[in-house]
């Protein structure tokens, strides 16, 4: 995978998604996923389900990085998270995903999106951000100080659940 530094974190764009933006929105997922180390079938079979739709835009909210305006390039998909799914049932921002383009990898655009929920999490008085993420995007959420989460029910549990506490101790 190549890194391409047109596009530093710095003059990104970045912006709530609108209906208009499905499609780029797709794009990028799509090419994320397409890198991911996974079986291609599973990839290919797996591709609907995290696909956005103009209904997904009522109950989350998508914020897309552009690197000039209609060039999407990254997206983060988050909503409030149930309490069940929480440490100690904390009140939490559920982050769907960070999906960035292969070629911009490593370029500070995923960590500026990330930054972009927890920011998000922090103004809607959230507790905490939790994340459930792919087992290749483990190493970026603990760079991030995120903390794995234990599985108590692995017939429940998502295997790849970080958690970053905004409580102070």
């Amino acid at each position: 995978m190549s890194r391409t530094t047109s596009a530093p974190a710095s003059k990104l764009i970045l912006r709530q998604a609108t209906a208009a933006d499905l499609g780029g929105v797709n794009a990028v997922i799509e090419a994320a996923i397409g890198g991911w180390n996974l079986p291609e079938r599973v990839k290919r079979l797996s591709l609907s389900s995290y696909r956005y739709d103009v209904y997904d835009l009522e109950h989350l909210t998508l914020m897309v990085a552009e690197t000039k305006p209609g060039s999407i390039v990254g997206v983060a998909a988050w909503e409030p998270a149930d309490v069940s799914d929480t440490p100690a049932g904390a009140r939490a921002l559920l982050l769907h995903g960070i999906y960035v383009a292969p070629n911009l990898h490593r370029s500070g655009i995923g960590s500026r999106l990330l930054a972009s929920a927890e920011e998000a999490a922090r103004n809607h008085g959230f507790d905490g951000l939790l994340v459930k993420a792919n087992r290749d995007a483990q190493t970026f959420f603990l760079a991030k100080g995120l903390q794995q989460l234990t599985i108590k029910n692995p017939k429940r549990d998502y295997p790849y659940r970080f958690w970053k506490s905004f409580i102070k101790n």
